[in-house]
């Protein structure tokens, strides 16, 4: 598989214009639901669990190498490899024996810490533990550095589904994670670094020809999955950053992640809701072929904290969901192409914007009101990602100061922007909106990206969308420089630099 080199990601942007007083305030601790933790310390000569060495096969925690990984042989077992990669990801079986995994199979907290050069910290709490609510595991990262370059850093693979009875019939936006059997905390003021792969092809099984393996992300859950703490998580990603099959919620932390596809994903379709309540989030994510910010195959629900989400740059969206995306509070700056806009019933006001050119990541991106007061601000510092430049056509930023029926005069860098049309209805379709002559009659569909292959059919969004400002060519046409908010989600497009 090709190596990428370990890049600790900051995104050290900055934001201003947002009164601090309506930003969410989060506990930078987690209350564990244990009353004790062990701990474990790695080094690539020794793994220690409460200061005994780990061993092989021995006790509910112990050292193994049967790492999960796309095998470099023609003739699988299993049958015929699906998925992400192609044979030259594949990994030879050395590369794959020289990775030790940790493996967790007993409920509780473990606080991880120290160095694993080539490994991974893997949970299993046996089949039945799905529907057993004590079956939790909270992993405590505490200064810990861990590198796996044939699969997830850190998988969970069988804890308790908090959500036991889900179903396209009854999914909604609304969920609640709090009894979530696979927990993720960063220490207080630690700081952890994770280089994690993916199983590069998902294995089917001989006649079912159903997804053995599926593990797309560098820290990967099959079960839902709660991320809290005060201390700072630099995810480095060969795929996508952080997956989940069902619900994923961020509550607190500086989670960093910079990954060459989606930076997150939940993935089951028309149900997963991914969820932000708190903390800074930022992600640079498509350094690949492609890649959206946030990729969430039912809901996504921004309620807090500051989140930064850049996508690839010509073709994905730093916000994308099939059931509808809401913003309800927090700062909120996503960056791509295609952009996925919030539903009209977000609680906090948002602007889409549509550029008619590339604009570039280095300039700064301003609001102010109609007394020239700042409302809202955002730049990129110059020190802060592994990329000189990064361009983007699309752009949602979303701010607590925002408010319905304003009037905003909008900059990109020290240019002031404008943008043209005509108020058309539009909704329920993601990417682009679709091409319109003056005649109103639509030429061909939207240019999103084209979405992967789904195992079903996601029902119908439940939310609304404004209407669209667009034509296909703006000659004799005013260029507006006010941008006014109507509703709470705003789209604007044919955004440009002013005449």
């Amino acid at each position: 598989m090709k190596k990428i080199s370990f890049i600790v990601l900051i995104l050290a942007l900055c934001f201003s214009g947002c009164s601090e007083d309506k930003q969410r305030k989060e506990e930078s601790s987690y209350k564990s639901r244990f009353k004790s933790e062990s701990i474990i310390t790695m080094s690539d000569d020794r793994i220690e669990i409460d200061g005994k060495k780990l061993t092989e096969k021995s006790g509910d925690v112990f050292i193994s190498n049967d790492i999960i990984y796309y095998e470099n042989r023609q003739n699988y077992d299993n049958g015929n490899p699906y998925g992400e990669g192609t044979e030259a990801d594949m990994h030879t079986a050395e590369e794959a024996a020289s990775h030790r995994v940790i493996n967790i199979t007993r409920g509780g907290t473990y606080r991880i810490t120290g160095k694993l050069s080539k490994g991974q910290i893997r949970i299993d709490l046996g089949e039945d533990a799905k529907e057993d609510s004590d079956a939790v595991v909270e992993i405590i990262l505490d200064n810990a550095d861990i590198n796996c370059t044939v699969a997830p850093a850190i998988l969970f693979m069988n804890v308790y589904e908090c959500d036991e009875d889900w179903s396209t019939d009854t999914a909604k936006s609304d969920v609640d994670t709090s009894k979530a059997g696979a927990v993720l905390v960063t220490s207080d003021g630690s700081e952890n670094n994770i280089h994690g792969s993916y199983v590069a092809k998902i294995y089917k099984d001989n006649g079912k020809e159903k997804k053995l393996w599926k593990q797309d992300g560098a820290i990967y859950s099959y079960m839902s999955m709660n991320v809290f703490g005060g201390g700072t998580l630099n995810l480095n990603a060969e795929n996508e950053g952080i997956d989940t099959e069902l619900h994923l919620t961020i509550n607190s932390g500086n989670i960093n992640i910079f990954s060459q596809n989606d930076g997150i994903n939940t993935n089951e379709d028309g149900v997963s809701v991914t969820t932000i309540n708190g903390g800074n989030l930022n992600i640079l994510a498509g350094l690949g072929a492609e890649g959206d910010g946030i990729d969430s195959n039912g809901w996504l629900v921004i309620n807090g904290g500051n989140v930064v989400s850049s996508a690839k740059q010509i073709s994905d969206s730093g916000l994308d969901s099939d059931m509808g995306s809401f913003i309800n509070g927090g700062t909120v700056v996503a960056l791509g192409s295609a952009m996925d806009w919030p539903e009209s019933d977000s609680n906090q006001v948002a602007i889409n914007l549509q550029f008619a050119q590339e604009q570039s990541i280095k300039d700064s991106i301003k609001v102010m009101d109609e007394n020239a007061n700042t409302v809202f601000s955002f730049k990129q510092t110059d020190d802060n990602i592994a990329i000189t430049d990064r361009g983007f056509t699309g752009a949602v930023v979303s701010c607590p100061d925002f408010k319905t029926d304003a009037k905003y005069t909008l900059y990109s860098g020290e240019n002031q922007l404008g943008y043209y049309g005509t108020d058309m209805p539009f909704g329920g379709m993601h990417g682009k909106p679709p091409m319109m002559p003056d005649d109103g009659k639509t030429t061909h569909g939207f240019e999103g990206k084209k979405r992967p292959e789904h195992d079903g059919v996601p029902p119908e969004r439940t939310g609304s969308r404004p209407p669209v400002h667009f034509k296909e060519n703006h000659e004799g046409m005013e260029q507006k420089t006010q941008f006014v908010m109507t509703d709470k989600v705003n789209l604007f497009v044919g955004v440009s630099k002013v005449k």
